[in-house]
């Protein structure tokens, strides 16, 4: 049986899902797909958000199959129908 502060520290725990690409939105930020299906933007817009290498596409890549924390699948989003 999981006591009430596992449970509590399990729920706030960064779902971690692997970029698998990048694309852009409509107002030029730039977006990554997570293999959960997800999107989460990767702005590089100081000093709230240092993230030069997603500038080039050389950083973009090199960033290709790292994890990041998927705020959508900690609330339990589906992830969006393809069309």
């Amino acid at each position: 049986m999981t006591r009430p502060e596992e449970r509590s520290a399990a729920a706030e725990a960064p779902l971690l899902r692997r970029i698998e690409g990048f694309h852009q939105d409509e107002e030029n930020h730039w977006v990554a797909r997570l293999d959960c299906g997800h999107t989460r933007h990767v702005r590089h817009d100081p000093p709230f958000s240092v993230r030069p290498w997603v500038l080039t596409a050389e950083g973009r890549n090199e960033r290709l199959g790292l994890e990041l924390a998927c705020s959508k699948c900690l609330t339990g989003d589906p992830p969006p129908q393809e069309t």
